[in-house]
């Protein structure tokens, strides 16, 4: 009897051959193929990516279980949704080469003009759905943070992290959705030009009103948002974001943009929400993301430039968890800027 070349493999090395087999199956297909392409820059519920890809739902569904299957996707659930991105890539894994090369190859490649502009859409529409609760909720802004955490909680800890940047007075300091202006004013109190970036102008102009005529010299309010903000590359020394990233449309892109708009060696400061279930969150505090896990943070900030952070955690008594993380930006840029391939914003 004739002995297949499978047949001599030990049960790891077929396990992993047979991966490998169904991987290369499951990206021969164009469409799959492009969805694992979009999948690298961002985060897609099933529907979105039906629409992206104009196809059924129950079609883009089979696409993706097949995908799944061979582990180049995976879900994240997101309290009662479910997510679709990339598969994170492990260091011990027998395929870490096969799949750096196959994602690194499908990076490399333009996406189709008319997906790039359905992603646009999608993005414009998970923008809107936050400005808007922005516009309506600007008044209870604080009143509504409070039953997340309130800042007083890791201040402290904010401050130690800055401290431990040895930023000069003179820095050009961003901070994304300052809010109430709380951070706002200790970032005005430490340094000469700070910039307040905001997509509401409502929310702006209660930050306005919280800064002191001594501190507003050093303030410049700017009604954008973080993809439309008109920032010289590399001319600011550190950007903010106090629980933030869980409002933008595509966090994964923030990272991408931010790492553009900072200078080599320049900061990021990051205070965000651990992994949660609370779906409450979405009518009443307008998030759309339920926080994230620290290792996602890590491979969007690495892979957008970023060095390895600093990080802390801090419980909270009503079940939240805080994470705080402090990335330095690399001397290079890294490959997803906007000298390589990005999407268009609506």
């Amino acid at each position: 009897m004739a002995t297949k070349a499978t047949d001599k493999l030990k049960p790891a090395g077929l396990a992993s051959a047979t991966r490998l087999v169904g991987a290369c199956k499951a990206v021969a297909e164009p469409l799959r193929f492009e969805v694992v392409q979009v999948l690298g820059n961002d985060t897609f519920g099933v529907q979105e990516l039906a629409r992206i890809f104009d196809m059924p739902q129950p079609g883009m569904s089979h696409h993706l279980k097949i995908l799944a299957r061979s582990e180049l996707v995976q879900t994240r659930r997101q309290g009662n949704s479910i997510f679709y991105r990339r598969a994170l890539q492990r260091s011990d894994d027998e395929l870490a080469g096969f799949l750096a090369s196959l994602y690194e190859t499908a990076d490399a490649l333009p996406l189709r003009d008319e997906v790039r502009a359905k992603i646009a859409l999608v993005h414009a529409e998970r923008a809107e759905q936050s400005r808007a609760f922005f516009a309506r909720n600007a008044n209870k802004f604080s009143e509504n943070q409070a039953q997340l955490c309130d800042l007083d909680h890791y201040l402290p800890n904010l401050r130690e992290l800055l401290d431990m940047m040895e930023l000069s007075a003179a820095s050009t300091v961003l901070e994304v959705g300052p809010g109430a202006g709380d951070l706002l004013r200790e970032l005005a109190r430490r340094y000469e030009q700070v910039i307040a970036l905001d997509n509401s102008e409502e929310m702006l102009s209660i930050t306005r009103k919280s800064i002191g005529s001594v501190l507003r010299d050093r303030v410049t309010f700017v009604n954008a948002s973080l993809e439309d903000f008109d920032g010289k590359d590399g001319s600011l020394d550190c950007v903010v974001l106090n629980m933030v990233l869980h409002h933008l449309p595509s966090p994964r892109q923030a990272f991408n943009r931010i790492r553009e708009l900072l200078r080599p060696g320049g900061r990021l400061l990051l205070a965000d929400l651990g992994p949660h279930d609370q779906e409450w969150v979405r009518e009443s505090c307008g998030d759309v993301w339920l926080g994230f896990d620290p290792q996602e943070l890590r491979d969007w900030a690495l892979g957008a430039g970023f060095s390895e952070p600093q990080s802390l955690y801090l419980g909270l008594k009503n079940g939240f968890q805080i994470q705080i993380q402090s990335f330095r930006a690399s001397h290079e840029a890294a490959f997803h800027s906007s000298k390589g391939r990005q999407y268009d914003e609506a």
